[in-house]
Order: C-alpha cells, then structure tokens, then sequence
C-alpha cells in the first residue's frame, strides 16, 4: 500500500503547492490554488483526458484511503488552530453591530437555503432524504471563513478598519453558530429522525462542552500553559498533552454522532485567550498543518468534484442558482444589516462581501454534508464550485468598493 500511497500523496503536494503559489500570486488566497490543482488532477480533466491514467494513479482514493484519513486528521488539528484564533475580546467594542451582522449571516441564508434545497431535490430526483438536506444546506449557506477572511484583511491593511474589526468578529460568531448547527443537524441526521435518540445526542453534546469548559481547559491551563508563562517552551510533553486532548475531543463528539471536528472546535475555542499557548501551537503545529495537512485536504476535494457530472445546461443553470443564492444570502443579509446599524453604504458592502467567502470553513462544512450523506455528488460539486466562486470574487469586489482612507 505504501508503493501506492507515497507516489500519490508526493504527487498531490507537488501539484498543490504549485497551485496555491501561482493563485497566490495573482492575488487570491492559497486555499482556491490547491483546490483547483485537485480538479485539474481529479475527473474534471485529468480523469476526462486520460481514464486510464487518472484509474491507475488514484482509483484506490476511497473515503476511508490513508490520504483521506490524513486530510481529516489535518482538520482536526485545524479547527483546533482556528477555534483559537477567535477573538472574542472585540465584542466588547463591536458587541451590537456585529452581533447584528452575525444573525443577519445566518438568517437570511436559512431563509433561502431551505426552498433552494427543495428545488435541488425536485430538479435533479436526488435520494437523499430532503430533512436533512434542507437543514444542512441552510447551515452550509451560513458560513464564512475566518482563516481566509483574516488572511485578506490583513493583505489589504484593512484590520483595524471598522468595517474590519466588524466582519472578522462577525465571522467568528457566525462560525461559532455553525458549527452548533453543524452539530445539531448531525445529530438529527444520525439519529434518524427519532425524538429521543437527537434529545439524547444533543444533551450528550451539551455535557461534552461542559467537560471541556471545566475539566479539559482547566487541565491544559494547569499543566501546559503555566509553564509557557513561565517562560518555558512547548516541549514534547506538552504538545502531547494538546494533541491527546484534541484527538480524545473529536473521538468523543464522533461517538456522539456528532462530527469529530465540532470535538476539536470546541476544545480550542475554549482556549482563546490562552495566547502563549496559541503562540505556540502556531510555531509548532500550524507549519506542518499547512504543508502538509491542508493541500492534502484541498486536492482530495478537488479529486472529488467532478466539474463533468454537471452535464447539462439544466444542471449549470442550478448551480448559477445556488451560487446567486449564497451570495444574496449574505452579501445581502449582512450588509443590510450593517446598513441598519449606522454603517456607511460602502462600509456595509464590505462587509457583506467579506462575509460572503466560504472558501476553507465552507469545504470543511461541506465535507461534513457529505460524511453524513445529505448531498450526493452533482451538488457537491455545485456547493464545492460556490465555495472557491464567492472566495475568488472577493478580493476583486473589495478592491472596487472600499471607502477611500483618509
């Protein structure tokens, strides 16, 4: 097997590296290189030019394949980084107005998401039950992406803008609510439907929050990050510690039958103002996430989305739909209401299209969907197509909106 996976997985870096450098250098996030590298190695041309080749390269790239299995290991260190990385202090400043925006994000998109995934159902005859579909698709429309949001604002010097301060804090509760609905929807897709098996998964999850609150966090602070304000560094003990304490969280929320990742989430959200700790991981972690992990995830993603299962007119026309329907979502949910709370009309744009990226949360989101079967392969493809659509028109649309600074 290690004849197999090795070519492959170099194969994958190579290739995505190689895309997220030359994305990067015309100014889009690194995420939409290495996605489109998987598409260029995956069944939209690789697999449509040469099957053979692209069967005897990858044909064996299952779900439950070790490079599967590494790409999801990537986001559970992940979302333990960016559960961190919420900054939750700026509330105290932007409390009213991005709390606003927050709920406007998710609204107005679970507003739409719900006669959108009616339509998918009806239009292309899926199998998957339409309940939980329409549940998961209204959440999947509500996220946004802080990594990658963050990562734009601080290219563009606009983090200390208001319009700023307001989207990232905005995208953290937006995600922090996600993720809770992620989980919901997954109990209730797991528990098929019976009251009492979804009551019990979510006062199960309930409890597994409480747990890591007040006996995971205080353990970490006890036995890891005292030493770091000490001034001592992450050794390998103490990184052991976080990454047993991680993989136990996401093993405890999987047999919840609630998604691994929500375990990790949670347990880094609840270490957000640990910030040597956070330091530290970022020194430690965060390169090999980045260099190996993530490209790994995001040409496994694209290897997945095959652009030619979109074989009609009919079935492009629904994926402009879903398309225009995100970006209406929050482009239009958020931005009002930033409108509504004394922002300026080109502050309020920003805004609304700074929380219109997917991009890196929006895959993770759908790759959940797709772990727990609500949505078959033409719309994943077409929520795949979404995500690096709304993270590609962003930078582009903020360049023409911003406010002038002074």
């Amino acid at each position: 097997m290690m004849l197999t996976v090795l070519p492959q997985l170099v194969l994958l870096l190579l290739v995505a590296r190689t895309g997220g450098w030359l994305l990067g250098r015309l100014g889009q996030p690194r995420v939409v290189g290495e996605i489109a590298a998987g598409l260029l190695l995956g069944p939209s041309l690789f697999g449509a030019v040469w099957p053979s080749g692209f069967a005897a390269v990858f044909g064996d790239i299952g779900s439950d394949s070790p490079l599967a299995l590494l790409g999801q290991l990537g986001l559970v260190f992940l979302t333990l980084l960016m559960g961190m990385e919420f900054e939750f202090a700026h509330l105290r400043t932007t409390a009213r107005t991005a709390t606003a925006v927050a709920l406007g994000g998710i609204a107005l998109p679970f507003t739409l998401g719900t006669p959108l995934a009616w339509l998918l159902h009806e239009q292309l005859a899926l199998e998957v039950p339409l309940p939980g579909m329409s549940l998961f698709l209204a959440t999947a429309l509500s996220i946004t992406s802080i990594p990658v949001l963050g990562r734009i604002l601080l290219e563009h010097g606009l983090a200390r803008t208001r319009y700023g301060v307001v989207a990232i804090t905005a995208a953290g509760l937006d995600d922090a609510i996600g993720w809770i609905l992620l989980a919901t929807v997954s109990a209730i897709v797991a528990g098929g439907g019976a009251m009492d098996r979804c009551v019990w998964m979510l006062l199960a999850t309930v409890a597994f929050v409480a747990a890591v609150l007040f006996v995971v966090r205080p353990l970490l602070v006890h036995f890891v990050v005292r030493r770091l304000d000490a001034g001592s560094e992450l050794d390998l003990g103490g990184l052991s510690l976080v990454l047993g304490a991680v993989l136990l969280c996401a093993y405890a929320t999987e047999r919840i039958g609630v998604f691994a990742l929500f375990g990790s989430f949670v347990l880094g959200a609840s270490l957000w103002n640990q910030t040597t700790l956070r330091d530290a991981l970022r020194q430690k972690l965060a390169p090999v996430v980045d260099a190996l992990f993530l490209p790994v995830f995001f040409a496994l993603t694209g290897l997945r989305t095959d652009v030619g299962s979109l074989d009609s007119l009919h079935e492009w026309g629904l994926c402009l739909v879903v398309l225009l329907t995100a970006c209406a979502g929050k482009i239009v949910g958020c931005g009002g209401a930033a409108r509504l709370f004394g922002m300026s009309p080109r502050e309020s744009l920003c805004v609304g299209v700074l929380m219109n990226t997917r991009a890196l949360m929006g895959l993770v989101a759908i790759e959940v969907g797709r772990s727990i079967g609500v949505i078959d392969g033409a719309v994943y493809t077409m929520l795949v197509l979404m995500a690096i659509a709304t993270t590609v028109m962003t930078t582009p649309l903020l360049r023409a909106l911003r406010p002038r600074e002074p």
